[in-house]
């Protein structure tokens, strides 16, 4: 990397819409500046922008506080890296082959070209192929994740296809690049699920097997690595909002029943029920809604080892967890209780800095992959100063003028004694006008 760069990044789910700047250094680390946020309440559902022009009203009043900052300022906005998720992505095993000349080297150009196979690959006519992550090659006979240089008459490769609804991208473009006051340029659109797991999982832990969880506030995300390769990838429509939707049986509004989730709400249930009240309710009753949905949420978390046809063998790192929904209490040791695995919370990696103190590490995990992820696709900056004003031609100075002295008439002349008196001695018709003197 030549010099440092400006990134921006949008993640825009169903609870909030986030953005943040960044400068990625020369040597590979990520600082944070400044992060915002609007909170997002049905103008997103499960991840889909539902309301196009509720939604670019967050956005652009998340753009402008980020351009007001100190640190920024007068920096503008020209282009950003937007995450995608929700309920309808999901991956699809594909397998793909090419046949070569006998003992052809792999060269990027037959990966490229295996990898556009894979992008073409027939799927259900209601979805779109978003992005074909490899899995695993075969050249010849023999199994490789890095196939390229080796020798061989055929290459076989198994592709995760990530599909999704075309709505999904089709809406985030329309927002992004027709409904904002600023003329952004949307530079690519991240898979947040995989971008996340990137930061935040080891290579060790993707060799010997782990599973992510992101359990936002309508979807949850499971995504599963062996051999240090993704092989599983899914989206749940159960999220932490589920809970709060519960406990409107209460009869509390959903910004009340949010502060009694997040104030008193345990995922594990109590071993006595607690008779204490919290207002007019009594906290196990409280108890008793947050407990069972969390259970349903943990346990089609967990069976999707099975759909991934894995065991609990297969993932011996055991589970991350991020995401809003992550911070219930009692929620990791609830996953812990329900799949024998060890659970622990994602953080930042050191390559990533935080230094925007208004900003918490776990709320900031996706957009931070977000800009991560798009650090290392493109060498642009993603802001600009704006351009210098021109300067005004200069007028001329003119100097100041000296004040004109008055000029002086002339004096007469005094004429001499003989003719003044001699007027009154001239002929008669001498007068050259012709009036007749008396």
């Amino acid at each position: 990397m030549a010099t440092d760069r400006y990134i921006a990044a949008l993640e825009i789910s169903s609870s909030k819409v986030i953005g943040a700047i960044g400068v990625m250094g020369r040597s590979g680390q990520l600082e944070i500046l400044a992060v915002e946020r609007e909170r997002s309440l049905d103008s997103v559902r499960y991840g889909l922008i539902q309301n196009a022009e509720e939604t670019s009203v967050l956005i652009n009043r998340v753009i402008e506080r980020l351009e007001r900052r100190p640190n920024i300022a007068p920096r503008e906005i020209t282009a950003v890296y937007a995450g995608l998720s929700g309920r309808s992505l999901r991956s699809i095993e594909k397998e793909v082959s090419l046949s070569l000349p006998d003992d052809s080297e792999i060269t990027p150009d037959i990966i490229s070209r295996l990898r556009k196979k894979a992008l073409e690959a027939e799927i259900d006519n209601s979805l779109e192929v978003v992005d074909a992550v490899p899995r695993i090659f075969t050249v010849g006979r023999t199994e490789t994740h890095r196939p390229m240089g080796m020798m061989g008459n055929n290459i076989t490769a198994i592709y995760d296809i990530i599909v999704a609804r075309p709505a999904m991208q089709n809406n985030l473009r329309r927002v992004v690049r027709d409904k904002l006051d600023f003329d952004i340029n949307l530079k690519k659109i991240v898979i947040t699920p995989l971008a996340t797991a990137e930061i935040v999982l080891n290579e060790h832990e993707k060799k010997l097997g782990c599973m992510l969880v992101d359990i936002g506030a309508e979807t949850t995300s499971v995504t599963i690595y062996t051999r240090g390769n993704l092989v599983y990838y899914a989206t749940l429509p159960l999220g932490g909002r589920n809970i709060t939707l519960d406990l409107k049986a209460l009869n509390v509004i959903e910004d009340k029943a949010e502060d009694l989730k997040v104030t008193f709400g345990n995922a594990l249930a109590p071993a006595t029920p607690s008779q204490e009240m919290v207002g007019p309710h009594k906290l196990s009753q409280i108890s008793n809604y947050v407990v069972a949905r969390a259970e349903e949420i943990v346990a089609n978390i967990v069976e999707q080892i099975r759909y991934a046809h894995l065991t609990e063998k297969d993932i011996p790192e055991g589970i991350v967890i991020c995401g809003g929904g992550a911070r219930l209490n009692g929620i990791a040791e609830l996953i812990e209780k329900f799949s024998g695995l060890k659970v622990r919370m994602a953080t930042l990696p050191p390559t990533i800095r935080l230094s925007d103190p208004s900003a918490q590490g776990m709320e900031c995990l996706q957009v931070a992959a977000i800009m991560y992820e798009g650090a290392k696709v493109a060498d642009e900056d993603c802001l600009r100063l704006p351009a210098a004003p021109e300067p005004e031609p200069e007028q001329p100075v003119e100097e100041p003028k000296q004040p004109e002295e008055p000029k002086r008439e002339p004096k007469k002349k005094k004429r001499p004694f003989w003719e003044t008196i001699s007027k009154f001695f001239t002929p008669l018709g001498d007068d050259d006008d012709g009036e007749e003197l008396i």
